[in-house]
C-alpha cells in the first residue's frame, strides 16, 4: 500500500473550547461559578480493513478546582466481518428513544454536566467492555459485556445546593461493585424492523448507578455507607412514523433484585416505567417534541410501612412531561432551542432556553440557562430551585 493510500484511511480532528456558566446565587462553598474551563479534545480515527482504532482524548483546566486533568472520552478497536462484528476498549453506548429521559438507557451519565451548562455530548459516559453485534438477517443483536462498573456522576455538593436528610453524618463510606467475573454487567439488544416501525428488545443484568444510603443505625446514624443494588431491566421500545410525525413508545420493568418484596427502604422497590413521544416538523425548519413519562413503584404499601419517619415519601406513580421546540434561521447557521420538563405528579419543573450561532463550519457559541423550581425541597428537580444558572459555550474545531 502506498503511504497516500494509507493515509487515506487516517484523520485527525479536535477542537478548542470555553464553557462557563454562573449561578444566580452563590455556590454552598462561596463562589459564583458552577463550571469554568478551557478545554482541548483530540480524535484519531484510523482504519485498516477489517480493524479501526478510535481514540477521544480531553485535556482541560477547570478553574473552580484549580487543576489540569486529561482524560480518556473512548478509545477501542474494531472489528467487522461479513455477519458480525466487535469493538473492545472505553465506548459510548446508546439504547432507547427518550429525549433525557432514559429507561432502556442503562448506561452511566454525567448530569452534573447537563446541570452545569455542558454541551450535551458530556451527558453520557463512557465504559471499558466489549460490545458484539451479530446480524443473522431476520434480527439484528447487540451484546454488551461491562466488567468494571462506572456509576452514574451527580452535581458536586461543593457546587450545587442539593437535598441531604443526613448532611450532618459527614462520615461515609462508598462501595462500588467489584471487578469480578458475577458482578460483570451484561446487556442484549435484539432490533429489526416490523411494518416501517423500529422494533427493540432490551435485557440488562447489573446494578443501579445512582448510590443509595445505609445507616449504621437507623435511629441514632453515626456512619453511612453508599452502595449500588443489584437490578435487572426488561424493556420494549417502537419507534416510525405516524400522525404526520415521529411516534416513539418505550416501557421497562426494573427489577429490584435485593428487595423485590419492597421491604427495605435502603434499596428501591421494582418499577414500570413507560414512555410516548411524538416529533413533528410544523414549518420549515421548526420542530416540536413532546413526551409523557411515568413510573409506577410496585409493593407501595410495603415501601410506605417500613419508611422511617421524617424520611421523604415517594409517590407510588411519579409522572414528568417534556417540552422541546427548535428553531433554525439565517440558512440553518442560527438556532433557537427551548427544553422544559414539568412534572404533574411533584410539581417542579427545568427550563432550558438557548441559542447558539455557526460563525462558520469550524466555530460556533451558544448561550443558555438552566432554571428550577417548584415541587418539594427533595424533588427532582425542586431540590435543585438555588441552583438556576446561565451558561456560554464556544469552541473552534479543526
Amino acid at each position: 500500500m502506498s503511504s497516500n493510500s494509507f493515509a487515506s484511511d487516517i484523520s485527525l480532528h479536535g477542537f478548542f473550547q470555553g464553557n462557563y456558566s454562573s449561578g444566580t446565587t452563590t455556590n454552598p462553598d462561596g463562589g459564583d461559578f458552577k463550571w469554568a474551563e478551557e478545554r482541548f479534545q483530540l480524535k484519531l480515527d484510523a482504519s485498516k480493513d477489517p480493524f479501526r482504532l478510535f481514540i477521544k482524548t480531553d485535556s482541560f483546566y477547570d478553574h473552580i478546582d484549580e487543576k489540569a486533568e486529561l482524560e480518556l472520552r473512548e478509545g477501542y478497536i474494531d472489528y467487522t466481518a461479513s455477519k458480525w462484528d466487535i469493538r473492545i476498549g472505553r465506548q459510548i453506548i446508546t439504547w432507547g428513544l427518550g429525549d433525557l429521559i432514559f429507561i432502556n438507557d442503562v448506561f452511566p451519565k454525567d448530569y452534573e454536566a447537563f446541570f452545569s451548562g455542558r454541551p450535551m455530548e458530556y451527558l453520557k459516559k463512557g465504559v471499558d467492555g466489549a460490545k458484539i453485534g451479530v446480524y443473522p438477517g431476520f434480527v439484528s443483536f447487540e451484546l454488551v459485556a461491562i466488567p468494571f462498573f462506572e456509576p452514574n456522576n451527580f452535581p458536586d455538593s461543593k457546587r450545587f445546593r442539593m437535598y441531604d436528610p443526613l448532611s450532618m453524618i459527614t462520615n461515609r463510606v462508598e462501595e462500588e461493585p467489584t471487578a469480578k467475573l458475577e458482578n460483570t454487567e451484561v446487556a442484549v439488544r435484539a432490533y429489526r424492523d416490523i411494518a416501517g416501525f423500529d422494533a427493540s428488545l432490551y435485557f440488562y443484568r447489573g446494578f443501579f448507578r445512582q448510590p443509595w444510603t445505609t445507616p449504621d443505625n437507623p435511629m441514632n446514624p453515626t456512619k453511612l455507607t453508599l452502595f449500588y443494588p443489584k437490578l435487572s431491566v426488561y424493556g420494549i421500545s417502537i419507534q416510525g412514523r405516524a400522525f404526520e410525525g415521529v411516534l416513539s413508545l418505550e416501557g421497562g420493568y426494573y427489577d429490584s433484585r435485593q428487595d423485590r418484596g419492597g421491604t427495605d427502604y435502603t434499596v428501591p422497590n421494582s418499577q414500570t416505567k413507560f414512555l410516548i413521544g411524538y416529533q413533528r416538523q410544523l414549518w420549515e425548519d421548526f420542530t416540536i417534541g413532546l413526551q409523557y413519562y411515568n413510573e409506577y413503584m410496585h409493593d407501595y404499601s410495603e415501601y410506605e410501612r417500613n419508611l422511617p419517619a421524617g424520611f421523604p415519601r415517594e409517590r407510588n406513580l411519579h409522572q414528568l412531561t417534556s417540552l422541546r421546540l427548535t428553531q433554525f434561521l439565517v440558512h440553518q447557521t442560527f438556532r433557537l432551542s427551548f427544553f422544559s420538563f414539568y412534572s404533574p405528579s411533584d410539581g417542579d419543573y427545568l427550563l432550558n432556553p438557548e441559542i447558539k450561532y455557526n460563525f462558520s463550519d469550524n466555530i460556533w457559541a451558544a448561550a443558555g440557562g438552566n432554571i428550577f423550581g417548584g415541587g418539594e425541597e427533595w424533588s427532582q428537580f425542586g431540590q435543585l430551585d438555588k441552583n438556576d444558572i446561565v451558561y456560554l459555550q464556544a469552541r473552534y474545531e479543526f
